[in-house]
Order: C-alpha cells, then structure tokens, then sequence
C-alpha cells in the first residue's frame, strides 16, 4: 500500500532494508528485509467478482500525477488500476518492462547519445480507442521537460535530458534520445498518460482535476462521489490482460482516526494502521483479521521552510535540527509497534541499501550547547526562556493534520523540545488533505512533518525534492533551501552509469543537504496492513508494485 505522499514517484526508496518483522512480530535477518507481505495465492483460488473497499485518508481533487499537486501516495494507488504502468518494480527494487504495455525497453546506443527503444504491446489502447504510442511519450516529455512554459511540473529529472522522442520502425515502437547519459531512464513514463493531457499547459494543470478522463488499465472509472468521498473502480472489459478477479474497487476516503473502527465494525477490508499502537490493537481483536508486514519504503521526516522569516537563516535551521532528539522520536512512534527504533541519517538510501552511509556531518545529533551558539551568532538572544532579536520572539508556525493522533503527540514532543533551546512554537492543526497543497506548497509554514515515498532510483526521483527552486517554480523543494553544488552533484550521479560511483556522488550531495538544514530525517517507517481473512493480494508491499488483476478474496 503506498497512501503517503511521495518524493519524486512518491512514492520505493530501497531495494535492501535492514530490517523487518515477520508476521509474528519477531526481528527478522537484514537479508530478509526486502520481503513483502501480500497474501499472493494462485489465481485459480481467486474467486472472480467482489468489491474490495479500500480505505484511503483523502481524495485528492488533481489526478495528474505528475503536477505539483499531484504526487500523491492515494493518488498512485488508485491510478496503478487504471492508467499504464509501462515499468514495475520488483520485491528487489529493480524495474523491468510489463508486458500488457510493453514487449521490451532497452538502450540502444551510448554513443555519442543514450538512445532507448521501446516496443509496445500493440494491443495496449486507451478508452478513447487511440493505441498508445510514441505521440504519448513525446507530449509526456515535452510537458516535463521544464523547457515548456505554464506546466506546473513536480519533476523534470531525466524528461529534461531528452532531445528527441521518434516515431520507430511502426506505430508500436518508441525511440527517446537523451543529451547525457541517464542512468535511471528506467523511472520515466511511469505513469504514462494520454497526449491530451500535456498537450497545453491548460490541460496539464487543470485537465485531470477532479476526474480521470481516459484510462488504459484492468480498471475503468465508474463513479467518483464527492459527497460521499468516494472513488469506484469496476473491471474494464476493453482490458486487453488477464480479467481482473474483482468486479470493483471502491477508495472511500475515511478520517484517519475513524478507519480502524470501521475496519472492526466491517465497513471496510483493509486498513494501513502506519505506527499507530492502538489501531494495530484494534485490528488484531477483530475476528480472522491477518496483520501483514513489511519493511515500509518511506521516511518520516520533518521539513523547514528556509522562505520563512526566521528559518531563511541556515544557523537557525541547523539549530532547530540540533535541538531535536530523533532517537527520542523513533522511540516513541515504534516502540509498541515490535519494530526497531532506528533513525536514518541519510536523505537519499535507507538503512542496509548499497549507498547508505551517515553523512549528517553531527546535525543529526541533539547538540543544546551548539544550538544555543548558533541562535546567539543569528542575534536571538535568551530572555526568560525565550529567544527574542529586536523584541520578537522566536516562535515557529509547526502544521499538524487533524485527525492524526500520532502527528500530534510528535508535534507535541517536538514543541517541547525546541521550547528547552528557547524556540517557540504554535500548532495549527489543518485538514490532512489540504496540508501539502493548502499549507506546505505555498509555504504557510515554518515546519511540517509527513513521509517522502520515493523509487529505487534515489539520484534522480529526490533531486525536484533538494534541487534549487528557480523562482516560483518549487518543484517539490518545499524546504526552498539548496545549492548549485547539491545541483551538480545530483545531475552527475543521474548521468552515471557506474552504480559505486553514483553513490559517492549522491552521498556527497547528501552531505550538502544536511549542512543546508531544509529536511530533517526521523526513521524509515514499517508497513503494517490488517486485511480481511481471505483477501488476496493487498497488504504490505514493501517495494513490489501490486498487481491489480489478481486482486481479489479467495474461494
């Protein structure tokens, strides 16, 4: 299940956690921290028909996954059922080519430019009855190429590498020609859409708010419900794959603090519990309720926003990351969870994955002493308990989602943390499914928490997340804080094809992202999912990409 809002494909950042639980709640070997946890059984035990209702926190109004405010986890869920997927990725983290899209990808030439060919599966057409081809990966990379003006785009890495999308040898193959290498060529057009939607800007930004006009997937939309806040999903009968199991799905957005009791009570089949205690309690007294586990792909992590007054001072910023106790923060959001309390000192690779190394260069440490210097050398002098420059007090506006017991309480423990180093905080508590489009993307905030879903290619899915903001153009560095080195460390990883050497490269990067002080890591979050008894399928899917034709509850 991937239902949090993602970095640069939100959403899959490591291909070897270090560890997990078995579904008994036992540790298990680091080796064994790749695993998922779905309940997958032959299809032939699948009984065909049923609705699965599926629980989600919000329904976001824009569907266009690849607009600022689009990238969503809910919103990656729901499209994967309707909208092509031409990449998958493994339990491993390595992607490879679907069949129902395509026959094969792979680079044709190095020199003197990486060219990628892709052959289509010529059965693959859109509900319109156009067959997916080449104009939908040209109009795709020109509208994500940051070259064309009015796209509100979250990310342009790699699309802004490619000089060229061609027409093959016929209608059902694709050749992409990129200036430099890139290495994660793999993560493009995934999720492709139709050439209509990135034709205009108009259409880009506004064209897929509120509806999903065309799909090409097992799933077509049947009915979106905002006053029911729902989305149903039925069996597309124009698929050209296998059937799928179930007749529909139906996302039904639910408050968060609601969705374990109408998982008790029946109304719903599954329910992602995150690290809240008591919902895992909850799910476990409910009759034939299974708990299934895995090493979750995302990351807890608490962003500063350097546009503000106060924090556009770095010595501020570091002094705020200096006078948090993550460990503290780890402990408290795990701990009744039977999942280890470790944080992750590195914004790019998880524990355990090749790559991952501390490079917080002792920012990630609570440091009092360093603080309090820092905020003296920014002219915030202690006066009675409280930091005060030219008779205003340090106070940080702290955004919390309501609904969400354990944004609270960590909101509540971060509060009183930066409180003994003086800094003040309000806590303004927003709707969850406002809080990144109302609240963090204009930047009406000093510090928000939530978890960046990222993909197995980490140098060029985070660079929108640490690159600098040109302008008004954001991407998704919320934080507004970089460097032109962070940029050119980050591009030349993307055009590395050495994966040893990439890494240096990203961890050097890392190294400037933590001395720029805009993201706070916590801890690597697990992924607990209670299903119904006989639900096949569906549950913790580490990195897996689901398969949505064999959903289904078995016979």
């Amino acid at each position: 299940m991937r239902t949090d809002h993602r970095g640069v494909v939100l959403p899959a950042l490591c291909a070897a956690l270090l560890t997990a639980c078995t579904a008994g709640g036992g540790p298990v070997r680091p080796q064994e921290a790749g695993i998922t946890d779905l309940g997958v059984v032959a299809r032939d035990r699948i009984g065909d028909g049923g609705t699965l209702r599926w629980p989600v926190p919000e329904l976001p109004r824009q569907w266009n996954f690849n607009q600022v405010n689009g990238m969503s986890g809910v919103a990656d869920t729901v499209l994967r059922a309707v909208l092509p997927y031409p990449m998958r990725t493994a339990a491993d983290g390595t992607a490879a080519p679907d069949p129902d899209y395509l026959l094969s990808a792979r680079i044709i030439a190095k020199r003197p430019r990486q060219v990628v060919r892709y052959r289509l599966n010529p059965k693959a057409r859109w509900s319109d009855g156009t067959s997916l081809g080449f104009r939908d990966f040209a109009a795709q990379a020109r509208a994500l190429s940051g070259r064309a003006g009015g796209f509100r785009i979250a990310s342009d890495s790699g699309y802004r590498q490619i000089t060229k999308v061609a027409r093959g040898r016929s209608d059902d193959e694709v050749v992409v020609t990129f200036r430099q290498p890139f290495a994660d060529w793999r993560a493009l057009f995934t999720p492709l859409y139709p050439a209509s939607a990135n034709t205009t800007s108009r259409a880009f930004n506004g064209g897929w708010t509120g509806r999903i006009p065309v799909t090409a997937g097992p799933f077509r939309v049947a009915r979106f419900d905002a006053a029911a806040q729902t989305v149903r999903l039925t069996r597309d009968p124009s698929w050209w794959g296998r059937p799928a199991k179930l007749d529909a799905i139906e996302f039904r957005a639910l408050d968060p603090a609601a969705t374990a009791g109408a998982f008790a009570n029946g109304e719903v089949d599954l329910l992602d519990i995150g690290t809240d205690a008591a919902a895992l309690r909850r799910a476990r007294s409910v009759p034939g309720a299974v708990i299934r586990r895995a090493a979750g792909p995302d990351w807890r992590q608490i962003t500063l926003n350097a546009g503000g007054t106060a924090l556009a001072d770095v010595r501020v910023r570091r002094a705020v990351f200096l006078s948090i106790d993550r460990a503290l923060l780890a402990e408290s959001a795990l701990k009744d969870l039977g999942w280890p309390a470790r944080t992750l000192d590195n914004h790019f690779y998880m524990n355990g994955q090749l790559g991952y190394r501390d490079t917080s260069g002792g920012l990630g440490l609570p440091d009092p002493g360093r603080a309090a210097r820092l905020l003296e050398e920014a002219g915030w002098r202690l006066s009675d308990g409280r930091r005060v420059r030219k008779g205003a007090e340090l106070r940080l506006r702290y955004l919390v989602p309501a609904g969400v017991t354990a944004s609270a309480d960590e909101a509540r423990l971060v509060a009183e943390m930066l409180r003994r180093a003086g800094i003040g905080t309000e806590l303004v508590t927003v709707p969850q499914d406002q809080l990144i489009d109302r609240y963090v993307v204009p930047g009406a905030f000093d510090l928000a928490a939530f978890a960046w879903l990222g993909t197995p290619h980490p140098a060029s899915s985070m660079r929108s997340v640490f690159a600098r903001p040109s302008g008004s153009d954001l991407r998704q560095n919320f934080a507004r804080a970089g460097s032109a080195r962070i940029d050119r460390l980050l591009d030349a990883a993307g055009r590395e094809l050495d994966p040893e050497r990439a890494a240096r490269l990203v961890g050097e990067a890392d190294a400037l992202v933590w001395r720029e002080a805009g993201v706070l890591p916590l801890y690597q979050r697990p992924q607990l999912v209670a299903v119904r008894k006989g639900l096949a399928g569906v549950g913790a899917a580490g990195l897996l990409d689901l398969a949505y034709p064999d959903l289904g509850f078995t016979r």
